[in-house]
């Protein structure tokens, strides 16, 4: 069994329209690595021209924030899920009246 990366809305387009795909690797970069090789198209959303992961993408293992952890060194295991989420900015303000 491989760790299992759960796919947000945008990039299920870029793998057959799966929520989820098992790819191979034993840390976060290599399973990026993998996910990118299987699904070129998912490259420009997950990485910048230098090939680092967007600074607008957050990655979880086991629901915990790589950031946290060891990064893109993060250690995985067979039944480890990683979540890719892009941060969520921005919405409209409405005003329902005006300021005095």
């Amino acid at each position: 069994m491989s760790p299992v990366v759960h796919l947000p809305a945008p990039l299920r387009a870029t793998a057959a329209d799966s929520s989820e795909i098992q790819v191979t690797g034993s840390t976060v970069s290599d399973v990026l690595t993998e996910l990118v090789r299987l699904s070129p198209n998912a490259a420009p959303y997950l990485l910048d021209p230098e090939g680092c992961v967007r600074r607008y993408v957050n990655i979880y293992v086991n629901q915990e924030d790589i950031r946290v952890l060891e990064g893109l060194s993060t250690r995985l295991g067979p039944h480890d899920e990683v979540i890719i989420l892009p941060a969520i900015a921005g919405g409209v303000t409405t005003l329902t009246s005006r300021p005095a």
